[in-house]
């Protein structure tokens, strides 16, 4: 599978993951509408997130890199999806925005940053 696939796909992966969470943690049905209400203004932050990252570094895109990628990606993640929870009338308490960010960010950057950990073991070897 293309590395550029794989790493988008991780990315909705945990998107998916945080909103089910979320979902569960507030007993909220995980009925596959209410996870795609919950997912998609996130998703659509990712993929903003995403279309940033290689407009600004198409030269040197790389999906798994921390910085800038990573960074970018969550920051999209985060504010456009917080946006747009906003313009559909979705909830934003500030306390559902710091678990996001760190959440998002956690995992968003946490995957870059243990693959490279382990490309760089590998490439020591």
């Amino acid at each position: 599978m293309n590395k550029r696939l794989l790493a988008f796909l991780l990315d909705v992966v945990v998107i998916v993951i945080f909103a089910a969470i979320g979902r569960r943690s507030h007993g909220e049905a995980n009925a596959l509408v209410g996870l795609a209400t919950t997912a998609w203004p996130f998703l659509l932050g990712t993929v903003v997130g995403w279309g940033a990252t290689f407009a600004l570094y198409r030269d040197k895109f790389d999906a798994l890199r921390v910085v800038p990628t990573g960074v970018i990606v969550w920051l999209c993640t985060l504010v456009v999806g917080m946006l747009a929870r906003v313009v559909v009338g979705q909830g934003t308490a500030f306390s559902f925005v710091i678990v996001a960010a760190v959440f998002t960010g956690l995992f968003l950057i946490g995957w870059r940053a243990v693959a490279a950990a382990f490309a760089r073991r590998r490439a020591t070897r």
